[in-house]
């Protein structure tokens, strides 16, 4: 939990509490539904809730935003950035409905209110969000094609709509074909050896490739 306040020391004592409590709350949940791999619940802030919190180094949402976490797994980054962003509203997708039902839980002991969780494939949501966020899930050129015509045209936030990934290594190839895209490294936010490789990729809603 020092981490967390290391990076961000202007928490409210509510986003103190919903954070310190997600290491007790997780722990118990992988107990019996394992959500996380062993090595990372051990470093859960470091691995899951910072790394999530790296979109917000890049990006802090104005209120009333509505975010799509997609392949939100445990809640990652949807549940870290909803504690940090209370007027914003977050939709957490996923196919494997048994961690929806971690996230529930979480959500309801820490009294997360902003967090609607369904349990679908991306194409089925038929809803438009000024961003859409995910760790990894897939190459860029395929996410792209799940998350069409799911971005809204009116700008509110700094960085224009669009998708903030959360990717690592070299992602050159990956990325060539997209000319209005750009990563930002967080090892420039955070001095931890882990995030010497991690991104957040922003492509915005009208990307060129």
């Amino acid at each position: 939990m020092e981490l967390i306040l290391k990076y961000f020391p202007n928490l409210t004592e509510k986003q103190i509490e919903q954070f310190t409590a997600l290491e007790a709350l997780y722990m118990d949940w992988n107990s019996k539904i394992n959500v996380i791999s062993r090595k990372d619940i051990e470093e859960l802030y470091l691995r899951h809730v910072l790394h999530s919190l790296g979109i917000a180094k890049v990006m802090s949402f104005a209120d009333g935003s509505s975010i799509l976490d997609v392949g939100t797994g445990g809640g990652f980054p949807g549940v870290p950035l909803a504690i940090l962003f209370p007027e914003c509203q977050f939709h957490l997708v996923d196919s494997i409905n048994k961690k929806l039902k971690v996230i529930n839980a979480v959500s309801e002991a820490i009294e997360l209110t902003n967090v609607k969780t369904t349990h679908s494939r991306v194409e089925a949501i038929d809803e438009k969000f000024d961003f859409i966020v995910s760790r990894a899930v897939t190459k860029m050129p395929e996410f792209t094609t799940w998350v069409k015509g799911k971005i809204a045209k009116t700008h509110k936030n700094e960085l224009k709509n669009g998708i903030l990934y959360l990717k690592g290594g070299d992602l050159t190839e990956e990325l060539k074909q997209y000319k209005t895209v750009k990563a930002f490294l967080l090892s420039d936010y955070f001095e931890e050896p882990f995030f010497e490789t991690k991104k957040v990729i922003h492509l915005p809603i009208k990307f060129k490739s």
